[in-house]
């Protein structure tokens, strides 16, 4: 849309040449009139137009004071500095004064007050002079309409700072916030529903000026929100618009490089990113989504935001951590980071979460300062259930990183509580990836991190692979070993209970198991009780004697690593490596099967006492026993190999 229509008729001393004639803002050649000289030629922003005194002194204040001040008596010749608008809106000015008739409207409204403010052009010289008339049209027209005032206000971009004295800004910002909130709410009573199945009301109504606002400067919109949420529009509606503007005005960033990135096109982003954080943050919208805040984070560390900026995002991320994904955890480093991901940023992220998992627990506590007994089960413990899988899943995502610092994948580790992970399997994952990609690690700080496995919590499957795993160190595969063990005569410990109760009245099936043969047959004989005792003091001595050698033994295997080590890097350890492995299973296993005998000399003198009153079941009792052997045995022989 142009600025002005002209209706050359309605030029005084009009001419049909005068129709013909070209703009204004043509060289001096040019004239306004065809049949009248020009006497004065002003200069703006070098253009120069040739016109005449007297209309202009009659009506702009700058011009008549300038020619008043002049030692000139044939001024001919005015230059304009520094003019609002420039030549253009100069031009319109110029057409006022001579009486040509030319349409205000939403685009040259601002441009028309800003130069009327510039040139004077006020009551004083004339009546209904420039100023009166374009003040008129904002008051009747542009301040009533919620579009109408939108235009006008993209229009001011350019017009600093007389646009700002002028008061034109202000006046177009709370226009459009008073007649949002007055659309808001007539549309929702128009809008308004009710459910008559849950008896609930349900506003359906969409904000069109949710996208028309995106195409204001940023320092514009920025006022427009905050005054928008002073006037009372709804938070969802101000955060729609924030993640329509941040879609639009951040549209064609990409990854920046330093060979090709300007330096004020960086300046502007961020000065948007800035704004946009700042008003997610002073104005408490949390209505945004989680996948929006990650990927401002990302458009703040792209753009070298401010620490503070990138702080405040990823406070409201540790709010809702565990409803992320992992790839929204996979931030790029930056360019003068030798990692390929932002660790640090996860970091902190991590650090707030566990944060608001403090003080969330803080009120599951108990007057007296206990905690409830619905703390397990409480909200903040699954969420920390699911971060610990999503921070499981992202160390396996890093630890190929062959730049990535042992330091900073540790602190990863240890920042999470033991109950974040029912099982270690996904940690056992990661550390073993981080380990086959930093071959240069030194022993130490293989078991420094290897430190962090919690054994008892590996699955079977996790155990078995860590068992065969050549990456570890023998002290870990050791402890691997050693639960695995302890699992398995826990698994034929607490079949107990359940044997027994087939057999009949509640015979105990170690008892059982002393007195029926491998064809399930009771024996007809029963020793006395001091035997039994007897019998137990014996088996508790061999107990503690093979305990003592199996002590003695792993201190020589101690003692052995750093030689079968060696042997390993010059290539003549496998054999040895291997033999040292089967002696330490067949050792641990020698352990857990006294262990189990231990257990079933105990539970034989307690059932010792009631065996004459109860009936036994020998054809059950005996089998179940005899498959139990089996699988013990087969059991200490998978974990020996």
């Amino acid at each position: 849309m142009g600025l002005a229509s002209d209706n050359p008729a309605s030029f005084p001393f009009s001419t049909a040449k005068l129709a013909a004639s070209p703009r204004f803002c043509n060289p001096i050649s040019r004239r306004i009139f065809s049949d009248v000289a020009g006497d004065l030629t002003v200069s703006v922003d070098g253009q120069s137009l040739l016109l005449h005194k007297f209309p202009l002194v009659s009506r702009c204040g700058r011009i008549r004071r300038m020619v008043a001040e002049s030692k000139d008596p044939d001024l001919s010749k005015l230059e304009l500095v520094n003019v609002p608008g420039g030549a253009l809106a100069f031009e319109l000015a110029a057409k006022f004064c001579y009486g040509s008739n030319f349409e205000i409207n939403t685009v040259n409204v601002a441009h028309l007050r800003c130069i009327a403010e510039y040139l004077e052009m006020t009551e004083e010289y004339q009546e209904e002079n420039l100023i009166v008339r374009t003040e008129t049209y904002l008051n009747e027209i542009v301040v009533k309409n919620l579009d109408k005032s939108l235009e006008v206000l993209c229009a001011c971009d350019g017009l600093d700072p007389t646009v700002e004295d002028v008061g034109l800004v202000d006046m177009c910002v709370d226009a459009i916030a008073i007649n949002a909130s007055k659309e808001q709410l007539v549309s929702g009573l128009a809008h308004l529903e009710c459910d008559v199945g849950s008896g609930k009301l349900r506003m359906h109504c969409q904000d069109w000026w949710v996208e028309d606002l995106s195409a204001l400067r940023i320092d514009y919109y920025q006022r427009v929100i905050v005054a928008m949420r002073r006037t009372g529009v709804r938070p969802d509606s101000i955060g729609t618009s924030i993640v329509h503007y941040a879609q639009t005005a951040l549209k064609g960033i990409e990854r920046r490089h330093v060979w090709d990135s300007g330096p004020l096109d960086g300046d502007n982003q961020r000065v948007i990113v800035e704004t946009l954080i700042d008003l997610l943050a002073t104005e408490k919208i949390t209505s945004v989504t989680l996948s929006f805040l990650f990927g401002m984070l990302r458009m703040a560390i792209e753009v070298d935001a401010g620490l503070d900026y990138r702080i405040e995002v990823e406070k409201r991320i540790g709010l809702q951590l565990e409803m992320a994904s992992l790839d929204d955890l996979l931030i790029p480093a930056t360019q003068t980071s030798d990692s390929m991901f932002d660790v640090d940023t996860v970091h902190r992220i991590l650090v707030n979460f566990l944060q608001r998992i403090e003080e969330d627990d803080s009120g599951n506590l108990s007057p007296c300062g206990y905690e409830s007994d619905d703390g397990l089960k409480s909200p903040s413990h699954s969420s920390v259930l699911k971060v610990g899988r999503l921070m499981d899943g992202y160390l396996a995502e890093i630890a190929p990183d062959p730049y990535l610092k042992l330091q900073k994948f540790m602190a990863l580790i240890e920042l999470l509580p033991d109950y974040a992970r029912i099982v270690d399997d996904g940690l056992y994952r990661a550390i073993d990836i981080y380990l086959k990609a930093h071959p240069s690690l030194t022993d130490s700080e293989c078991k420094k991190v290897c430190k962090l496995i919690d054994c008892q919590k590996l699955s079977q499957d996790a155990s078995s692979h860590a068992a065969q795993n050549d990456r570890l160190p023998i002290q870990t595969v050791v402890r691997v070993l050693y639960f695995e063990q302890l699992r398995l005569k826990s698994t034929v410990s607490s079949t107990t209970p359940h044997t027994t109760s087939l057999g009949g009245d509640g015979a105990g099936s170690l008892s059982q198991r002393m007195m029926t043969g491998g064809s399930g047959v009771a024996s007809s004989c029963v020793s006395p009780q001091r035997d039994n005792y007897a019998s137990l003091r014996r088996e508790n001595r061999e107990l503690k004697l093979e305990i003592a050698r199996m002590r003695v033994r792993l201190t020589e295997l101690e003692r052995e690593q750093g030689v079968m080590r060696q042997g390993m890097r010059d290539g003549r350890g496998g054999e040895h490596g291997r033999a040292l492995l089967a002696s330490i299973s067949r050792g641990i296993g020698r352990i857990a099967m006294l262990g189990g005998a231990q257990g079933g000399a105990e539970k034989r003198r307690k059932t010792k006492k009631s065996s004459h009153s109860q009936q036994w079941s020998s054809d059950g009792g005996g089998k179940m026993m005899s498959s139990r052997r089996r699988h013990k045995a087969s059991s200490v022989t998978y974990a020996a190999s």
